[in-house]
């Protein structure tokens, strides 16, 4: 059984932790989560999970480190961390957004093995899409990573230059998409229904979208057809979102995203 340390417990830290755990790809007690404070860590440690304060001591002995810390807190993790990294047993991975492989082996080492992986909040309940990468690890690390996160969501193995892009559309784009289906339901409001019964019909209304797609492997287009009759409601309500700039928006909010999620590591303000 694989032993994992997750250095930073923070909300993709702890998704992944309760996401292995629910899914059985390892019990709590091979999870060490770490925190400055682990009194926020009371309920973990009650479900099962090792907890610690002590991240150099905490990668004792395991298998699999997660560096799940904010960027800019990553440099003095990594500082602390080195005298008890073993490049010959644990693989490192790290799920921090715009840090690269060399960021991670320039202070841990050469002889490490880095794979970046880049999941989103709904790896909590199975459902993540993760993008992972690398440039020296070894084939078994990699399938053995991969098999780690596809307990939790589907994953893409992709070059690591595009990794920051990954981060922009699927680890920002969970909330992009939460956001649409806010604005749905609002709008739901508005034509007269309660805001209970808006919000259950979009969210239903949104995963059956996305479960078409999935389901089918058809193109979003080809299904957008199948409702847009002529002269009809639909595609007036299409045009007019496109009219004030919907899916313009919506890219230029991705791209944007893009360019932050590179430069944070940079960015000690």
């Amino acid at each position: 059984m694989m032993k994992i340390t997750i250095i930073g417990s923070g909300n993709i830290g702890l998704s992944l932790a309760k996401g292995l755990v629910e899914k059985q790809y390892c019990q709590a007690a091979d999870i060490t989560l770490t925190r400055r404070n682990l009194k926020s860590l009371n309920g973990e440690a009650a479900a099962g999970f090792k907890v610690s304060d002590n991240n150099r001591l905490a990668i004792f002995n395991t298998d699999v480190i997660v560096l799940a810390v904010l960027p800019q807190q990553l440099k003095k993790v990594m500082e602390e961390i080195k005298p008890s990294v073993s490049p010959e047993k644990q693989v490192v991975v790290s799920v921090v957004s715009g840090v690269s492989c060399a960021d991670v082996r320039n202070e841990l080492g050469n002889n490490v093995q880095v794979i970046r992986a880049m999941p989103n909040t709904a790896i909590a309940i199975g459902q993540s899409m993760t993008c992972i990468a690398t440039d020296n690890a070894s084939q078994d690390n990699i399938d053995e990573v991969e098999k780690m996160f596809e307990t939790v969501g589907a994953v893409v193995i992709i070059n690591e230059d595009l990794m920051t892009s990954a981060t922009a559309l699927c680890a920002c784009g969970i909330a992009f998409f939460l956001r649409s289906i806010r604005a749905a339901s609002q709008g739901g409001v508005e034509i007269g229904f309660h805001a209970h019964d808006a919000l259950k019909m979009a969210v239903q209304t949104a995963k059956g979208a996305a479960d078409l797609l999935l389901q089918t492997q058809s193109h979003p287009e080809h299904e957008i057809d199948k409702v847009t009759s002529p002269k009809g409601c639909t595609i007036a309500g299409l045009n007019e979102m496109e009219h004030n700039g919907f899916s313009s928006a919506f890219i230029k909010g991705i791209k944007l995203s893009a360019l932050k999620a590179g430069g944070l590591y940079e960015n000690k303000d």
